[in-house]
């Protein structure tokens, strides 16, 4: 039986850092899998978390719980049969909510596949500071279904975020085990934790946004000759705006990190092709992270996410001037 975790959390909370904190320490002798949806079409989650040492499947564009779960149950079931993995984690977008994922987990048709441990709700605590994410109903029904809350980037926390956490958590913790950590440094021994919510709290929000594709378990790539691409997904009140280049095209390595930087929207999310090898870019709100490797991506992709209207054809514009090649 494979143990699997659901590791939630709202847009910008830490996942995908956590998750490569996590395969960064895991056993030598055990095969894991990462079931991974995102809120955009591009699929951005897979390019930071490939050649991790696990095997990834993507569930891009959309809620893998929605359309009554089929795009999960076709990625879960292929990697549970095909795979056979010891450990499965499991991170749902941003805007999604975790109880369908829960029931699908918890059915009768699973039990002799998994074993469903501890789920965690990562939290940047000044997203409790902020009234736009506090009221969302997704953000409230992420940390109400976890087992453990995770109060994540304790390194850029302050007086008032911490105030704001110690209040929610009089309210809200329910005896349940808070961690505090920074760049999702998590214990690993922590996903052996057994379940401690076995009733759900019930769900607040409706779902509005469309729905991958049952098909639709590989992040989007470019036909042959195609030199970009780019899509648009909305939902929830958020617009994602994403762009893929294939693997000719090359930025401009300052350049594109003034344009992540200053893009006027929540949340970016990319990696690049640069003179210097790839550069990753993570950035929250006004908190910018980047790091670069000299070995260059497959492509070049990017994923914008914003709850304000936003002019994406400039963006592209000034995106387009930062190519070094490839200018077709």
């Amino acid at each position: 039986m494979t143990k699997t975790n659901l590791i939630t959390g709202f847009l910008g909370s830490g996942k995908t850092t956590t998750i490569l904190h996590l395969l960064a320490n895991k056993p030598e002798n055990e095969k894991w899998a990462v079931l991974v949806n995102e809120f955009g079409e591009i699929g951005i989650d897979g390019a930071l978390l490939s050649d991790r040492g696990a095997l990834l499947k993507e569930i891009p564009g959309g809620c893998m719980c929605c359309v009554n779960g089929l795009p999960m149950q076709v990625g879960l079931n292929t990697l549970l049969r095909q795979y056979k993995p010891d450990r499965l984690l499991i991170e749902p977008t941003g805007l999604g909510h975790p109880r369908q994922i829960l029931e699908m987990l918890t059915a009768p048709v699973y039990e002799p596949w998994i074993t469903l441990q501890a789920s965690f709700c990562l939290l940047d605590p000044r997203q409790l500071a902020d009234d736009k994410v506090r009221v969302n109903e997704n953000f409230r029904d992420q940390l109400a279904a976890a087992d453990i809350v995770i109060a994540n980037k304790q390194d850029r926390s302050d007086a008032l975020s911490q105030a704001a956490l110690d209040t929610w958590w009089a309210e809200q913790g329910n005896g349940r085990l808070l961690v505090h950590c920074s760049q999702g440094a998590i214990d690993p021994t922590l996903l052996d934790t057994p379940r401690t919510r076995d009733t759900l709290p019930p769900a607040s929000a409706a779902h509005h946004h469309h729905s991958a594709p049952a098909s639709g378990l590989a992040a989007l790539s470019l036909p042959e000759h195609q030199r970009w691409r780019r899509v648009l997904n909305q939902g929830q009140g958020y617009t994602a705006c994403g762009w893929i280049f294939d693997a000719d095209t090359v930025f401009d390595t300052t350049g594109i990190l003034e344009w992540a930087r200053l893009a006027p929207v929540d949340r970016v999310k990319g990696i690049f092709r640069i003179p210097e090898g790839l550069v990753r870019i993570n950035r929250q709100g006004l908190d910018l992270h980047i790091e670069t490797q000299p070995v260059a991506p497959p492509d070049s992709r990017v994923e914008l996410i914003t709850a304000q209207e936003t002019d994406w054809n400039a963006l592209q514009t000034s995106l387009l001037r930062l190519r070094l090649t490839a200018q077709a």
